[in-house]
C-alpha cells in the first residue's frame, strides 16, 4: 500500500480539518497528502514519505523503534528474503517449533523462583525478538514457496543458516 493510500484511509476515521488545525497546516495540504503525486500537480509529498526519506538518509533504525514505542508497539526487522525453489517444509517447521519451545523453556527457568530479574527479562526479550524474526522469515517462505534459506535477520545473532533435511 502506498503512503497516500494509508493517509486516505486514516482520514476516513478522523477529520482532515482537525488534522490540519492541530498541525497548523492548510486543509488543502492535508487533502493533497492523501492523493497520489503526479506531474499535473495533484498530491503532495506527505509526512510518511518524508519520514521514510529521513530514515533512508540517516540509516537510523531507532527512528522506527521510537515511533513503534510511542504507539504502544515494538519494531522487529523482517529478515531478507532469499527464498528459492526446492523448499523443505518439515525441517523449517521443526525449527520454528524448536525455537518457540526454547523461548518457553527460558521463561520457565527464569520464573522458577517466582520472579524474573532484569537480566532474565532482557534474555527473554532477545529470544522473543529472534523468534519473531524467524517467524516472519517462515511466513515469507510459506508465501514464496521455499524453506531452504531461513535466515535469522536480527542484529547480533549468528550468521544466516541454511536448513537441511
Amino acid at each position: 500500500m502506498e503512503s497516500y493510500q494509508i493517509l486516505k484511509e486514516a482520514f476516513k476515521r478522523t477529520s482532515p480539518k482537525a488534522v490540519a488545525s492541530e498541525l497548523g497546516v492548510s486543509l488543502s495540504l492535508v487533502y493533497k497528502w492523501a492523493q497520489e503525486q503526479s506531474e499535473t500537480g495533484s498530491g503532495s509529498r506527505n509526512p510518511l514519505d518524508r519520514l521514510l526519506e529521513i530514515i533512508r538518509l540517516t540509516d537510523e533504525p531507532r527512528i522506527i523503534e521510537w515511533l513503534c514505542e510511542k504507539t504502544d508497539g515494538y519494531f522487529v526487522r523482517n529478515p531478507p528474503s532469499s527464498c528459492e525453489q526446492g523448499f523443505q517444509v518439515l525441517p523449517a517447521t521443526n525449527e520454528i517449533v524448536t525455537q518457540f519451545a526454547e523461548l518457553l523453556s527460558q521463561i520457565s527457568r527464569a520464573a522458577l523462583d517466582n520472579s524474573i530479574s532484569r537480566d532474565e527479562a532482557h534474555e527473554i526479550r532477545a529470544q522473543w525478538d529472534r523468534l519473531k524474526c524467524y517467524g516472519e522469515g517462515f511466513v515469507r517462505c510459506c508465501e514464496e514457496g521455499d524453506f531452504t534459506h531461513m535466515d535469522l535477520a536480527h542484529e547480533g545473532d549468528s550468521p544466516p543458516r541454511k536448513k537441511r533435511s
